[in-house]
């Protein structure tokens, strides 16, 4: 999943031809009236518990109950990990930024992030200045689509349905000063019930784990804890550990007991500390890996 990436747009409205996005709609609506509850007549929390305690198989619907229940700063992405553009960016210099990204959508804005114009769409860039169009004058700002704004507390339940009614499949999270804290993409939405997607440009495979400027480890929190202790030199793990942990990210569930929040800090005995770059309440999906001095420069 995770992060900034956007596959799941074409499932959600298209609105090729007329009779095709009436179709959708009709079943995008009743998917969302789902989602909000106002088909089912429960009362939220209390209704939800009863239905699990009901059925035993009620963990087929916990994906619905997610978006119902968590938020918005549950699911975005940090302000960090945000890939954008400035408005004064040439077209050669965006289309770069498009091809190594990977991401089909990019905020757009003047100064710094805290000032946001909309976003740039690669279909745009590609229908205005690709194919026979290459003679045409660049303007990014001819180029630029609105974005959604939303408090880090809105359900994604109800970002959700904003993004289908308004059909703009992005949102900039801006915390109590107007500053952005986040993004999230209807993708990251979606996820949330029926989980990761991964579309034709998601790798399948690749590294599990890269060096970062400062000389830790960006980390996978999949990458196997055998494999990463060898590369870095250093036993992470413990006798007790070793029977029921495989991977990094266990290791670190396993240290805390329950699933780190997003930038939250975990000390390792070993003086190395885990940082949580990417997760959600389910799962940590990446870490960040910083080791002390030392074993720094034995990694190296």
């Amino acid at each position: 999943m995770g992060d900034q990436t956007d596959g799941s747009s074409s499932a959600a409205l298209s609105a090729q031809d007329d009779d095709s996005d009436t179709e959708q709609r009709g079943l995008w609506q009743r998917f969302v009236s789902t989602i909000s509850g106002s088909d089912t007549g429960d009362d939220g929390a209390e209704g939800d518990r009863e239905k699990e305690n009901a059925d035993p198989h009620a963990t087929d619907s916990m994906g619905i109950l997610n978006l119902r229940r968590m938020r918005v700063e549950d699911v975005a992405i940090p302000k960090v990990e945000i890939v954008a553009v400035p408005n004064t960016i040439k077209k050669e210099e965006l289309v770069d930024v498009f091809r190594e990204s990977g991401f089909t959508r990019l905020p757009v804005y003047k100064g710094t992030l805290d000032t946001p114009m909309g976003f740039v769409h690669l279909k745009d860039l590609a229908l205005r200045h690709g194919f026979s169009a290459n003679g045409t004058k660049f303007s990014l700002k001819a180029m630029l689509r609105p974005l959604l704004y939303a408090p880090p507390s809105m359900g994604t339940g109800v970002l959700l349905q904003k993004m289908q009614s308004e059909r703009i499949h992005m949102a900039l999270v801006i915390d109590e000063y107007g500053g952005v804290d986040g993004l999230v993409t209807i993708e990251d939405l979606i996820e949330t019930v029926i989980g990761e997607i991964e579309d034709e440009h998601d790798l399948t495979e690749g590294p599990l784990w890269r060096r970062d400027k400062q000389g830790g480890y960006v980390v996978d929190a999949r990458a196997p804890l055998d494999e990463f202790e060898a590369e870095i030199g250093v036993k992470l793990g413990s006798p007790e550990a070793d029977e029921d942990v495989d991977t990094l990210g266990g290791l670190v569930f396993m240290m805390t007991g329950r699933v780190p929040v997003r930038g939250e800090m975990v000390p390792h005995p070993t003086g190395a500390e885990f940082e949580v770059v990417d997760a959600d309440p389910r799962r940590l999906k990446r870490l960040r890996v910083r080791l002390p001095g030392a074993l720094e420069d034995g990694a190296a």
